[in-house]
């Protein structure tokens, strides 16, 4: 009992720190562009419908005219930061658990890499067929680019298991590489032909930046934090 209590103690506590620092990285990052972003998109009428990556959560927001969504201000503010600590307690729980699968101590620097293999699966190598995209952009079918979202982050996560774990064996270095490179090869689902984005290359450019920016920090506080707080549990029980 007193380990399934540590994981989650560690995950709530370290989701709310995360997701609230996240939510205030965005606020004054990606936030900004992105109504800035929807601006464009109404004014060019019924264009593509909206979506959009966020930058910590690799979910698409994917949305139409018809669908409801949560006013500006209060409302999108308080709706995003709770999605943002949600995510990040359910991401801080396979972290922690993970961790303390593997019978180490724990602390900050071994949480660190943690986070640092999380960034790479979730959000480096998906974004490769998939970046970041503000509202107004084309964009293939949600269900299709789910699936390869998906198939990406757990091809991605086993080779880098097997890099890590299994390092001294060639064949684990031949699977992982395959692993790693399989859904580049088959390639992300491609958006209908002869639809272009509504907002500025520019302002596109920065988004992408941002938002992988603010992707890398909340990997690096997740991680870190988990590491940390779990060997304190740990110590303290």
């Amino acid at each position: 009992m007193p380990f399934f209590r540590n994981i989650v103690f560690t995950a709530i506590l370290v989701g709310l720190i995360a997701g609230l620092a996240v939510s205030a990285l965005q606020a004054v990052g990606t936030t900004p562009l992105i109504l800035q972003a929807e601006t464009y998109e109404n004014a060019g009428g019924d264009a593509a419908p909206a979506h959009s990556h966020d930058a910590a959560t690799p979910a698409d927001h994917h949305h139409d005219a018809e669908a409801w969504t949560p006013a500006d201000g209060f409302e999108r503010n308080a709706y995003t930061l709770a999605a943002n600590v949600l995510t990040a307690i359910g991401y801080a729980l396979v972290l922690t658990a993970l961790i303390s699968l593997r019978g180490s101590e724990g602390g900050w620097r071994e949480g660190l890499f943690w986070g640092l293999a999380g960034f790479a699966t979730v959000m480096l190598a998906p974004m490769i067929g998939l970046p970041p995209e503000l509202p107004g952009s084309p964009a293939a079918p949600l269900e299709a680019r789910q699936i390869w979202w998906i198939a990406t982050v757990a091809a991605t996560a086993g080779g880098i298991a097997l890099l890590a774990f299994k390092r001294n064996e060639p064949w684990a270095i031949i699977l992982a590489v395959a692993l790693i490179v399989a859904p580049h090869i088959v390639g992300a689902p491609l958006p209908p032909e002869g639809e272009h984005a509504l907002a500025p290359l520019p302002l596109e450019r920065r988004f992408v930046v941002l938002a992988t920016v603010t992707s890398f920090v909340f990997w690096l506080i997740l991680g870190s934090l988990s590491g940390l707080f779990l060997k304190r549990f740990e110590t303290a029980r």
